[in-house]
């Protein structure tokens, strides 16, 4: 079952007894089987991860119980959920994965239970599997490395979840479920509300043209003074790409970036075809709060030109 991602919880009166806001960990969708002669974890997209997470598939193999679990896997590291730390882990199979497990032992955030003792649960109110899962945790039927995603009717709980500050430590946001939903599969009937800050880059470069951009590529210097990509904005829309096409300027030939390359998208290998630009306007921008070693991983929303603020006065690639 999936999301359908909105910029705002529902509204007053509509939360308390009808929906459910959960913690929306920043890790990787995943199902997991736990059944006689049978334990894998299963992606969103049908991939095969238990090779990958043998620390995982152990605990499941132990289960004293047959279940199926709908989480989110996640590795900590330095005090947040660590997605970089995720990707790897997911990568390796093997002795190496058995080693990245000691080194970085994953959890699975459960926020779910689709069958329990040979009963599938899929035709069951969310209230009621909301109730057998947290029985699970109740009599230690699941303990580490399972962990139960916290859940709240309280729609200034929930608000708060959507604090930047949780962003920090690998809240994303929350999703809202309505607590008589059954488990569509495939269907995007829950509800994601990201966490969103804003924040400020130089606009080093644009896809489209100089006289009509598309979207723009931000920028911060690093501690060395090179300019590197944060972030590039969504699609902009036509009045701001004709007023930025009157105060955007061609790149100098000692613009850092000619001759670079960039991906056209998270975790894609083609390449984006981009035009540099001089680096001298300051936009600021409001986006999600995963980040990747300074890197925005989700498109950004363009807000308005900073004026007010010199690229000197930008902070810091990596901040």
């Amino acid at each position: 079952m999936l999301a359908t991602a909105r910029r705002q919880l529902p509204p007053d009166g509509t939360l308390p007894g009808q929906w459910v806001a959960e913690q929306k960990p920043d890790g990787f969708r995943a199902i997991l089987f736990a059944r006689p002669g049978l334990v894998m974890v299963q992606s969103r997209q049908g991939a095969d991860l238990t090779s990958a997470f043998p620390d995982i598939a152990a605990a499941a193999t132990g289960l004293v119980e047959a279940l199926v679990l709908d989480g989110e896997l996640v590795v900590p590291h330095e005090g947040r959920l660590h997605f970089g730390e995720l990707q790897n882990r997911a990568r390796r199979r093997g002795r190496s994965a058995v080693q990245a497990a000691a080194d970085r032992p994953a959890y699975l955030i459960v926020f779910d239970v689709l069958e329990a003792a040979g009963t599938e649960l899929l035709k069951r109110p969310y209230i009621e599997r909301r109730a057998a899962l947290e029985n699970l945790f109740a009599r230690e039927v699941l303990a580490a490395p399972f962990t139960l995603c916290p859940s709240t009717t309280d729609r200034a709980t929930a608000l708060d979840w959507l604090d930047p500050a949780w962003g920090t430590v690998g809240i994303e946001g929350v999703v809202v479920k309505g607590s008589q939903q059954l488990y569509l599969p495939g269907k995007r009937a829950w509800i994601k509300v990201r966490s969103r800050a804003t924040a400020e880059g130089m606009i080093g470069g644009v896809t489209g043209t100089l006289t009509s951009p598309a979207t723009l590529l931000l920028a911060r210097y690093d501690a060395v003074g090179t300019l590197r990509l944060i972030a590039r904005t969504t699609p902009l829309p036509t009045a701001v790409r004709r007023d930025l096409a009157r105060q955007l300027h061609p790149a100098s030939p000692d613009h850092p970036w000619h001759g670079q390359h960039f991906s056209a998208g998270w975790g894609t290998s083609g390449e984006l075809e981009y035009h540099p630009v001089r680096p001298d306007l300051v936009a600021e921008f409001e986006a999600d709060t995963a980040i990747d070693a300074g890197l925005y991983r989700h498109p950004v929303r363009f807000l308005r030109l900073r004026d007010d603020l010199t690229v000197q006065q930008v902070p810091p690639f990596g901040t």
